[in-house]
């Protein structure tokens, strides 16, 4: 016997990875309901071999629903996550709106899988940002094996972070570049992303940090240990789908790079590619459609006496959403609801 799954904002970037995800991982589902709002209602969805058609999310009933994954903005998810949560329907946000909330779970099932047993505080469990959730895949197992004390972090995410009106925008913009009279004027973002980077992601705050990077702190001290320090520099560049990271960790304890790569190539959820030499290393194209995070460039950091530098590469609408929300859903089923 399966679960009765409903995909809330089918119909965007990461519902429909979410769509995908369920069908590639053979999800146990017995029956699906895709909803979207109003406008969009009976636009067809792809599951697998099948074509569903969304419903409207204002009238839809969840009662009797076992799981919805939420792909939403926070207002919509204010709006319907609790109807969802009160009608017995456990809802896996992608937004932001209740990551922060200590009666809701931040859960990546690789990190905190045993947190999930909080979910039933509100019937609500929160999907990470993108750019923290590949991080802390990485940080976790060598946090396990020699505490971190400090991370500092700089991203370089790729715009369908922000979805599909920047993708549109980056390549109009590009090929703008070559057609005189096609040059198209920024409109997502506050400055021409294509052929350049752009060091601003969600709003400016009064600490001088963006609200992107603030999330990279928050969240990992609620995943992985509020004790972690985190510094992050947050930039959009010019990459349609797959998030990059250069990590700087610094330990506790001393942490040889050998033992780091071994320790990574053990680790759930992890490919290390890292030969020291050209092309030895794994860039944010070769990431698409992947669900694993990859680790190139582990070295060690000589300029503290505990450090190692690493590169962090995934597909960011799978393992910083979809694929994360659909991982959340199998471990609620194997853990707690126990139908699948």
């Amino acid at each position: 016997m399966g679960y009765r799954v409903v995909v809330v904002g089918a119909t965007g970037n990461v519902g429909r990875e979410m769509l995908n995800i369920l069908a590639e991982r053979q999800f146990p589902v017995d029956e699906l309901a895709v909803l979207a709002s109003r406008k969009s209602k009976g636009t067809e969805c792809s599951f697998g071999d099948k074509t569903v058609k969304t419903e409207d999310l204002d009238t839809f009933d969840f009662t009797g629903w076992d799981i919805a994954l939420f792909a939403v903005g926070s207002e919509a998810t204010q709006q319907y996550a609790p109807i969802a949560a009160k009608a017995g329907c456990v809802v896996i946000d992608n937004s932001s709106l209740y990551r922060y909330d200590p009666d809701v779970p931040l859960i990546v099932p690789e990190c905190n899988p045993d947190d999930i047993e909080q979910y039933s505080k509100k019937n609500i469990i929160a999907n990470p940002n993108c750019s923290t959730a590949q991080m802390v895949v990485a940080l976790k197992p060598l946090h396990d094996r020699a505490k971190i004390k400090r991370v500092v972090v700089s991203t370089y995410q790729s715009v369908s972070g922000s979805g599909k009106d920047a993708m549109d925008e980056l390549w109009n913009q590009t090929k703008g570049m070559y057609v005189p009279g096609q040059e198209v004027e920024p409109s997502v973002y506050p400055k021409e992303i294509a052929f350049n980077v752009i060091p601003h992601i969600d709003v400016f705050m009064d600490s001088g940090d963006t609200k992107e990077e603030w999330k990279m702190v928050a969240e990992t001290k609620k995943i992985v240990d509020p004790a972690i320090k985190v510094t992050a520099t947050c930039v959009r560049v010019p990459v349609f789908v797959g998030h990059a990271e250069s990590i700087n960790i610094e330990f506790e304890d001393h942490l040889d790079e050998d033992e780091a790569r071994e320790i990574l190539r053990e680790a759930p959820g992890i490919m290390v590619v890292d030969k020291r030499e050209d092309g030895g290393y794994i860039t944010p194209k070769e990431c698409v459609g992947e669900f694993a995070t990859y680790i190139s460039r582990i070295r060690q950091d000589s300029t503290i006496d505990n450090g190692i530098n690493l590169w962090c590469v995934s597909d960011n609408l799978r393992k910083g959403a979809a694929l994360n929300a659909v991982q959340i859903a199998e471990l609620l089923g194997r853990r707690v609801l126990k139908k699948g």
